[in-house]
């Protein structure tokens, strides 16, 4: 009697594939695919495996409405109705879908003159706020890599959040002006406790709680060849001013330096006003060497983001269009206040959870009015909207444009397809019916 093997699932590898989970958006993944799971993830990080490995399309309906499936093109409609038929609509999220997904939703924003806001506002808006008042000394990972000798990150953990960081980009990789690697540059990390990131740091400064203002200010005063009173610095920092003095000399000597930072500096005492400092204080140091500064993005395409509403509207979030042009004010147009004060009459969030993560009253607000979401996963987002949409996940299922943390747009591959619709497909849709009320109104 023979004995059927059973069947295997089809092979395939994929070269060069791109991981989405954090704003390194590292683009030289070798994907191992089995059907429809991926068995193996070569060259990720710790959190990329996790990101792929544990990657399964949900057993869900394309759609439900009010907790119970129905047909897409049901959902389509009644969330066009929603946000065609409300007078202060939100459109929040969008840092993990493609740019060309962003580029629909501001699109449907402009149309219904929305509320514009991106998961910025929660993390590294301040970092945005500064750009438009202080400008930003640029560069791309890829100078990094092969230019930088001193790389400084401040209020920044890239060990834990973005763990191949340092050996991709910033400390070990031997470049064309750093032959030798981490021999080559020196290594300088400001934070208030010592993290993972700080063994690989030559020097570790730890500065007070809530005292990065100051401390950006004692160096942008001995760039400037301002004397200082030792004392005050002392009290104000936590550190003498000889180290200070010491640190600034090591910056003008270097050749080429970069400043990372991240929500330790972002989201403390200052917030934009830090972001400002650490901008100027780069700007201060152009004048004896070469440095550039960038902050340390998180989510896969929350740069894209940002990069998306600032070409459609001049800013980058928290941008209301209700009046027929961008207006752009951080604290009254961005997502968390306007619901927490109320505002908002309904809304659509895009790859976000803001019922997960915001504050109660702005919870409390949007569970009262109708609200459409789009999400790979069941959230509490997905789970209390009006109209729900369950989406394939961008980079593993859907191809498109992503924009690393250095804003270089990164091409994705997909790894295979889902039976659930993209972001994309979804939003083109909504747009469609939003035109068609439009046209039957003023016709």
């Amino acid at each position: 009697m023979k004995t059927t093997e059973p069947t295997k699932e089809p092979l395939k590898i994929v070269e060069d594939a791109t991981c989405t989970f954090c704003g390194c958006v590292c683009d030289d993944i070798q994907l191992t695919v089995e059907g429809s799971r991926i068995t193996k993830a070569k060259k990720a990080c710790v959190l990329g495996k996790s990101w792929f490995l544990n990657h399964e399309i949900e057993d869900r309906a394309p759609c439900y409405l009010h907790g119970k499936p129905a047909p897409l093109e049901d959902g389509i409609k009644e969330a066009a109705k929603i946000l065609y038929q409300a007078r202060y609509p939100l459109i929040y999220g969008l840092s993990d879908t493609t740019v060309e997904s962003q580029k629909v939703a501001v699109g449907i924003a402009d149309w219904i003159g929305a509320n514009l806001d991106t998961t910025t506002s929660v993390c590294h808006g301040p970092s945005g706020m500064a750009f438009q008042g202080a400008g930003e000394s640029t560069c791309s990972l890829g100078e990094v890599k092969n230019r930088a000798d001193m790389v400084i990150f401040w209020g920044s953990n890239p060990a834990e959040s973005h763990p191949r960081h340092f050996t991709k980009y910033s400390l070990m990789p031997k470049g064309m002006y750093v032959p030798n690697g981490r021999k080559d540059r020196t290594c300088v990390i400001v934070d208030v406790r010592k993290t993972k990131s700080a063994k690989a740091a030559d020097l570790f400064v730890q500065i007070k709680p809530r005292k990065d203002f100051e401390a950006l200010w004692t160096l942008r005063a001995l760039a400037n060849d301002v004397e200082l009173d030792p004392e005050k610095v002392a009290l104000e920092t936590g550190n003498p001013l000889s180290l200070w003095e010491d640190l600034m000399e090591k910056m003008k000597s270097a050749r080429y330096g970069v400043i990372f930072f991240g929500m330790g500096l972002t989201m403390t005492r200052g917030k934009h006003a830090n972001s400002e400092g650490i901008l100027l204080l780069t700007r201060d140091m152009n004048r004896h060497t070469r440095f550039s500064c960038k902050p340390n993005r998180g989510h896969g395409n929350v740069t894209g983001a940002d990069s998306v509403v600032a070409w459609r509207t001049g800013y980058p979030f928290g941008v209301n269009l209700g009046r027929g042009y961008p207006r752009f004010n951080p604290g009254e147009y961005t997502a968390s206040d306007v619901l927490a004060r109320g505002e908002a009459d309904a809304a659509m969030i895009i790859a976000s959870d803001p019922m997960g993560n915001f504050s109660q009253p702005a919870r409390d607000h949007l569970a009262s009015i109708p609200f459409v979401a789009l999400d790979p996963k069941e959230t509490p987002t997905s789970r209390a909207a009006a109209v729900s949409f369950s989406v394939a996940t961008y980079g593993i299922n859907v191809p498109g444009t992503v924009y690393r943390m250095d804003d270089v747009p990164i091409p994705l591959r997909p790894a295979f397809d889902s039976p659930l619709p993209s972001d994309l497909e979804v939003l083109q849709g909504i747009e469609r019916e939003v035109l068609r009320l439009r046209s039957a109104e003023f016709r």
